[in-house]
């Protein structure tokens, strides 16, 4: 049951990092073939993962963790179309916000841990933007993605129950 726990603690956080990992497939998968592994047990090790993953990209948004060159824009001159112009000012405004509001993002980065809407990665990103705290992005990280992958693994044995 460990070796279960510690594979999906790593799928995790891979799947934090590189989005085209789903780990919704993995834990519907663990779940129906390893019955005797607690949902629970799958949830704490999902959300602790997915957490240790996005946090990178919080850190990065802040500021706080330097990237590697090879992971940086290469600088160009710039374009001045009118559409880059459009969606830089968008841009702009959301940075400007998010600053403006850091506690807006509690709930917004709540509501996406949980449902995934907005999507999670986008609400990380947001959260390193507006400043949020390490601790208040943690706590809220590991509770929705407690909630989120506990059900989600729960689900196939609650579904084997109704129709039987």
């Amino acid at each position: 049951m460990l070796g279960w726990l510690i594979l999906t603690f790593g799928v995790a956080v891979g799947s934090a990092i590189v989005p085209l990992i789903s780990i919704e497939v993995f834990v519907i998968g663990l779940a129906t073939q390893q019955p005797g592994i607690s949902w629970w047990c799958i949830g704490i090790a999902v959300a602790a993962g997915q957490v240790l993953g996005k946090l990178l990209y919080f850190l990065a948004a802040r500021g706080s963790l330097h990237l590697p060159a090879f992971l940086k824009r290469k600088e160009r001159p710039e374009r001045t179309s009118a559409w880059r112009v459009k969606w830089k000012s968008r841009l702009e405004w959301v940075r400007e916000r998010c600053h403006r509001h850091p506690h807006w993002m509690f709930g917004t980065h709540a509501v996406s841990s949980v449902v995934g809407m907005p999507p999670f990665m986008f609400t990380t990103v947001l959260a390193g933007l507006a400043g949020m705290s390490t601790t208040l992005f943690l706590t809220t990280g590991v509770v929705g993605r407690f909630a989120r992958f506990s059900l989600l693994a729960a689900s196939p044995a609650a579904v084997a129950g109704w129709l039987h």
